[in-house]
């Protein structure tokens, strides 16, 4: 599909200027969230990551049972949304997380650069999907967006979301690689026309992941999609959330762009995995390392 006349039908992104004083006033407003009620719902919105190279079969299963566990462990604490890992250990954590309510995560089609056949991109998809992915996270190709090929980046997405239509699907802009806020808000655009579920800031593989500054920039995107289309799409932060304080940073830009109907799981997540132990020792009034 064609979507550069589309995309006209949107205002132009706001300059570094005014996204920089807008997100003075964001930091500024956060400071009131930061409380043990949404450092628990922010708990509660956490893909648990991990994407490294070290991982295998063995760290990978100890790392869901001790998710897994969390549930007994913390009783007053609503665990994590889901656990993300590569497509080659989502039958891992499914034999590991097996009866119990956790959702899996698999990046996919191609994590984290985006540069391969399209066709092997839908297969690893598929295959995550096969193996008991529940979610799948893909990368919008930053190359394409930054050549201006937009409809040919949309395209994939496209491609890709005929291969998961019966997962949540979120699209990483990778918005560190686009860099200023009008490339920002078209990948945004771009990723949402093209049928994501969410969208998501970084893959966390590249020198400048989440910020303040791209989070403002895409959910003002979602809601002036909303605002035409009716259709509520997901953000999702991730690489470099670390603390309890970036954390009620991103909630209050959900919360004060998109407004409290985002903040549930379904429209909200945090990427992380430091990010687990800091909020529970943040709820807890105390020191855990807990994974």
């Amino acid at each position: 599909m064609e979507y550069a006349n589309h995309l006209k039908e949107y205002a132009a992104a706001p300059s570094e200027t005014q996204v920089a004083e807008e997100v003075a006033h964001l930091k500024s407003a956060a400071k009131g969230n930061e409380n043990i009620d949404v450092y628990k719902f922010c708990y509660s919105t956490i893909d648990l990551t991990t994407l490294s190279c070290n991982d295998s079969e063995e760290s990978v299963t100890k790392f869901a049972k001790r998710a897994v566990e969390f549930y007994n462990a913390y009783p007053d604490i609503p665990n994590v949304a889901s656990i993300c890992v590569y497509p080659s250990f989502v039958e891992t954590v499914g034999l590991a997380v097996d009866g119990s309510p956790m959702r899996i995560t698999s990046v996919a089609g191609a994590f984290p650069a985006s540069q391969s056949f399209v066709e092997v991109k839908a297969l690893e998809v598929a295959m995550a999907i096969e193996n008991g992915a529940d979610e799948i996270d893909i990368v919008l190709n930053p190359g394409m967006m930054i050549a201006g090929h937009d409809d040919e980046a949309a395209s994939e997405v496209e491609f890709l979301r005929e291969e998961a239509k019966d997962v949540v699907l979120k699209v990483i802009i990778e918005s560190g690689a686009l860099k200023n806020p009008e490339l920002i808000r078209r990948a945004s655009l771009v990723a949402m026309f093209a049928g994501a579920d969410f969208i998501k800031t970084s893959t966390g593989k590249i020198d400048v992941a989440a910020t303040p500054e791209a989070a403002f920039i895409m959910c003002h995107a979602i809601k002036d999609y909303y605002n035409l289309t009716g259709r509520k799409v997901g953000f999702k932060a991730a690489g470099g959330v670390k603390t309890p304080e970036d954390a009620a940073l991103y909630y209050t830009i959900v919360e004060e762009i998109l407004g409290k109907e985002w903040l549930t799981t379904d429209l909200f997540r945090i990427g992380a995995s430091s990010a687990a132990n800091n909020l529970i020792s943040a709820i807890e009034d105390k020191d855990i390392k807990y994974f």
